[in-house]
């Protein structure tokens, strides 16, 4: 079993996370000691973390063997980058980003959704987002879509690549929205918008970030499978941005909201007013 801890950052102390996962049963079992047929039989799509590669060469060669198993089986993979520099270091000699860039390198050949945040495709991939800087919290947001289209290029088999966008002014005080870039439009769809024009989230008390990305991936996953909302790209993004938003407002990983309160967010509804 594999941990992490977490020391909550506030105002301008950030927030630190300890990962104690040298060991954890994932990191030992290679590709060898999975049973793919049965594990993804039955399954439509096929959802992996870019932190699992990270634990070791054994979890990567799972890994890459589960997505190429995935993909050879007709299911829509979805990948999120997901770069922890301090996981990255099983391989002596080789940098965090070098290793992941390695690692992940592989793996995207078989991915129809790439899913990262702000700074993952800098990190991941060595694509910068114009004169983005994630320390400062100042995101060039018109830039992500080139970003995006450059994964695309990259990767011919994805046709779809997500991002959330967080500006952080302090550690409990974010901007946050998201892109969802797809190869059948060509180009990218920013969330939240107000009258048509991208303004992200203003999260000025935040309860816990952690799980803010994950609740991302999940809430998109659901929206592109959901007849009412995967008729546009637009719909997606908009529902995914405004669920992990909330997640903001929630202590712990898990994002306890329900759909009609995403969707109430999503009508304009910020007052916080308590329903009775």
């Amino acid at each position: 079993m594999g941990v992490f801890y977490l020391e909550s950052g506030v105002c301008q102390r950030p927030s630190i996370v300890w990962y104690d996962r040298a060991g954890s049963t994932i990191s030992l079992l290679g590709p060898e000691q999975y049973d793919w047929a049965k594990l993804l039989a039955g399954a439509r799509r096929l959802h992996l973390s870019g932190i699992t590669p990270a634990l070791s060469a054994a979890a990567a060669g799972s890994v890459l063997a589960c997505v190429q198993r995935a993909k050879a089986s007709g299911l829509q993979v979805s990948f999120d980058l997901n770069f922890r520099k301090k996981l990255w270091d099983w391989k002596p000699g080789a940098s965090a980003r070098d290793l992941a860039r390695s690692v992940v390198g592989e793996i995207l050949p078989q991915v129809d959704l790439v899913i990262g945040n702000e700074e993952d495709a800098e990190d991941v991939l060595g694509i910068r987002a114009g004169s983005s800087s994630v320390q400062t919290g100042q995101l060039d947001v018109d830039r992500y879509p080139e970003v995006a289209r450059q994964i695309a290029e990259r990767y011919a088999n994805v046709s779809m690549v997500a991002f959330t966008l967080r500006e952080s002014i302090s550690a409990t005080h974010n901007n946050w929205g998201a892109l969802l870039w797809t190869r059948s439009t060509g180009r990218g769809h920013l969330a939240p918008l107000r009258d048509g024009a991208y303004r992200p989230y203003p999260i000025t008390d935040i309860v816990d970030r952690v799980g803010a990305g994950d609740s991302f991936a999940g809430a998109l996953l659901y929206a592109l499978d959901e007849p009412e909302l995967g008729k546009t790209p637009e719909a997606c993004v908009a529902f995914a941005a405004a669920a992990s938003c909330l997640c903001h407002t929630i202590r712990g990983d898990f994002n306890f909201v329900s759909r009609a309160e995403v969707m109430a967010l999503m009508g304009g509804d910020t007052s916080g007013r308590v329903r009775r």
